[in-house]
């Protein structure tokens, strides 16, 4: 499939240009090939179906959970849509960074359910280290 990506990075948009840019980089260096919208979606793309291109080629998603992205998808906006795609997965690893489970756990209940990393128990860059290691494994057909 072309332009097949290995992950897809759910993040709030207040996060892109820092914290999400700094997994998206370390995930690259990696050699990790990331759905990023800051680098996928062109000027005078449409912006939602650029995101539903991402969503459908990716293997599986990520989700930045920040305490921006808390405040951002009880709104209803595009992390919360792309959020709904996710959990439809069998693959979706919720990457938590200064903020907790019980946090997550009274805005989604479905993703703090699912087993993920936590940058307060290990710094960002052995994050994506994990994360390259679990899509090295090959999908089981």
């Amino acid at each position: 499939m072309p332009d097949l990506r290995q992950i897809f990075l759910c993040h709030a948009w207040d996060d892109r240009q820092g914290v999400a840019k700094q997994l998206c980089d370390m995930l690259v260096a990696r050699n990790v090939s990331v759905w990023f919208s800051e680098n996928d979606i062109g000027l005078g793309e449409p912006f939602l179906r650029a995101i539903d291109k991402g969503l459908a080629k990716s293997r599986i998603g990520i989700v930045l959970v920040t305490p921006s992205m808390l405040k951002r998808l009880p709104t209803g906006g595009v992390a919360d849509k792309e959020l709904s795609v996710l959990l439809q997965r069998d693959q979706i690893v919720p990457i938590m960074h200064n903020t907790t489970y019980d946090a997550l756990r009274e805005v989604s209940p479905m993703l703090a359910s699912r087993n993920g990393l936590d940058t307060a128990e290990m710094p960002m860059a052995d994050v994506a280290a994990k994360l390259a290691e679990l899509v090295a494994v090959p999908v089981a057909a």
